[in-house]
């Protein structure tokens, strides 16, 4: 049989990594991401079924796709997860599956989880203080946060790694804690600068708090930072360990230094539509072929067709 030509843009990036959304719904609202109240969900008759999710992703797969990442909204507030979990762990060629949490959820659901298939797991932690963490989510939960946490360490996932937004004017007495708390229970913490997502649209360039910004801080707390050689190109952070030997530090700087050279990465909405790009306007509607007698073959030139008219770079800025 005849292998597949991969997924290549016309800048030359091979897409291998597939996001997959699978709710838009969360049960806490980030201010950097959800308004506070009335927020009108799609119903559940709009969203992919599983079924649908793991024939997606078994044809990306026959095209190069080896590595898919679970994401929300929040996933784990999604009926059955670790049945898509197990289903999608079983499709030939995939390698590495991932997800992404609030961790609210996750103590409850971790074992299952892994048992299921799931190898690795990133966790949002902006912050271990309760009230900070009411003033970011306007939700109460940091105490479920590191339960979830420590059960997923307890468990031995593959990976773990903490993500914070860094938000300037909020996050920055975060920055020395979160970095403590890491490096106590050698866990990896990635700062992500601040992105225009939040839906009051109230973003502005001068509240990102850059990748620089927060190295200057924990070299000031704690030692030197040392470059870390990438072990995937594509990968979004700028990695670095301390020099004292205690742990590891990544900074994702999509405004200061944005990484879309490298980007392997193509996403499918909750509601079935595949994006090139986090900040992609265009939308390319896989939907209407899973539910209407599509063929693989016709799914495979919509992801084909996606990828081919990727941007350049994300131009968010």
């Amino acid at each position: 049989m005849t292998k597949p030509t991969p997924l290549i843009d016309s800048h030359g990036r091979v897409h291998t990594s597939l996001r997959i959304s699978i709710t838009d719904r969360c049960n806490i609202r980030c201010f950097y991401c959800m308004p506070a109240e009335n927020v009108v969900f799609r119903p559940r008759e709009e969203l992919l079924t599983y079924e649908e999710i793991e024939r997606f992703a078994s044809v990306a797969a026959r095209l190069g796709i080896n590595r898919l990442r679970i994401t929300g909204g929040e996933p784990l507030v999604r009926n059955n997860l670790a049945g898509l979990i197990e289903r999608l762990s079983t499709i030939a060629g995939i390698n590495d599956i991932a997800l992404t949490t609030n961790g609210v959820l996750l103590a409850e659901q971790a074992a299952a989880l892994k048992n299921a298939g799931l190898q690795r797991l990133n966790i949002s932690l902006d912050t271990l203080d309760d009230d900070v963490f009411f003033q970011l989510s306007r939700r109460r939960g940091i105490d479920q946060v590191i339960a979830g946490i420590h059960q997923a360490k307890k468990l031995g996932f593959d990976k773990i790694r903490l993500n914070a937004i860094a938000i300037k004017s909020i996050t920055e007495q975060e920055i020395v804690p979160l970095a403590t708390f890491a490096r106590q229970y050698n866990l990896e913490l990635r700062f992500i600068e601040f992105m225009p997502l939040d839906a009051d649209d109230q973003w502005q360039r001068q509240q990102v708090l850059t990748g620089d910004e927060i190295k200057k801080i924990l070299e000031t707390a704690f030692c030197k930072l040392l470059p870390v050689t990438r072990d995937d190109a594509s990968q979004p952070a700028v990695d670095f360990r301390f020099s004292d030997g205690q742990g590891r530090i990544g900074f994702i700087n999509p405004l200061s230094h944005p990484f879309c050279h490298n980007c392997n990465r193509i996403r499918i909405t909750a509601e079935g539509q595949l994006r090139n790009c986090l900040f992609s306007t265009t939308e390319w509607d896989a939907r209407e072929l899973l539910r209407n007698e599509g063929t693989d073959d016709e799914l495979e030139t919509l992801i084909r067709s996606c990828v081919s008219g990727k941007n350049a770079a994300h131009g968010i800025d």
